[in-house]
């Protein structure tokens, strides 16, 4: 299976550390967080990885290369204007010739891969999204699902969310779903899902079958952190610190 990671974030909420480079190149004792993402999809034989990216490109590009040095083998796609996560993925269509992960290039987790993609291979829709139930949910993509865990509802970043099953950015798909993506910017959370969950509702009520734009939601305990404030930043070196043991082949 390859990968595609979001790599344009600006971090704005993490200056004055972005200010000189972006946000997946901020450390993580003393590694870019990308870096422990590629580690990270490299320990469960995910080789084949394409970076889209964006702001402050240069660095990510001067950085990796062609991921060699990892053990992996990156294709490079840069924009010259944002095209949103879902436009971003679009832009690497040449390189999505199979089923893929999409994963975000700014955030920190230990989720176990083979559970996420098995789970979705044993379901018939169009992707999976995986959830986490978080004490703290605004700011995030809010997640409704059935109890077969399909999904349901989907709300981005209500100002006063009323459940805590939060969108952890991190998915794997068909690689049909390109389709359903236009060449502009379009957005995953804000667009497509919407786009997908008014399919569902169409085929049920045509009679048709509505597993074709169906999305699944995996909920996870695995911890995940967006790294997307100075605080979020501190405790996600402090818990990795604390948990070194278990971290260590990444950082070492």
């Amino acid at each position: 299976m390859k990968a595609v990671i979001l790599a344009g974030g600006r971090g704005e909420r993490l200056k004055p550390i972005t200010n000189n480079i972006p946000k997946p190149m901020v450390p993580l004792i003393g590694k870019p967080v990308i870096e422990y993402i590629l580690l990270w999809l490299k320990s469960y034989g995910i080789t084949d990885i394409a970076l889209t990216l964006g702001y402050k490109s240069q660095s990510i590009l001067d950085y990796f290369g062609d991921g060699r040095r990892l053990g992996v083998k990156l294709a490079h796609f840069v924009e010259d204007v944002p095209l949103g996560t879902a436009g971003s993925v679009k832009n690497a269509e040449e390189f999505l010739d199979e089923d893929f992960l999409v994963v975000s290039g700014d955030a920190f987790t230990d989720l176990n891969l083979d559970a996420f993609i098995i789970f979705n291979k044993n379901r018939g829709g169009i992707g999976t999204i995986a959830v986490k139930e978080i004490s703290n949910p605004k700011g995030f993509g809010i997640v409704d699902a059935d109890g077969e865990m399909r999904v349901t509802g989907f709300l981005e970043k209500p100002e006063n969310p009323a459940k805590n099953i939060v969108n952890l950015g991190i998915y794997v798909f068909k690689q049909e779903i390109l389709k359903y993506i236009p060449n502009c910017n379009y957005d995953f959370a804000r667009h497509l899902f919407p786009r997908l969950l008014e399919g569902v509702q169409r085929e049920k009520a045509r009679g048709g079958n509505p597993e074709r734009f169906q999305l699944y939601a995996y909920n996870t305990d695995a911890y995940w952190s967006d790294i997307g404030t100075l605080k979020s930043y501190y405790d996600t070196n402090s818990f990795i610190v604390e948990n070194f043991d278990i971290y260590q082949d990444f950082f070492v």
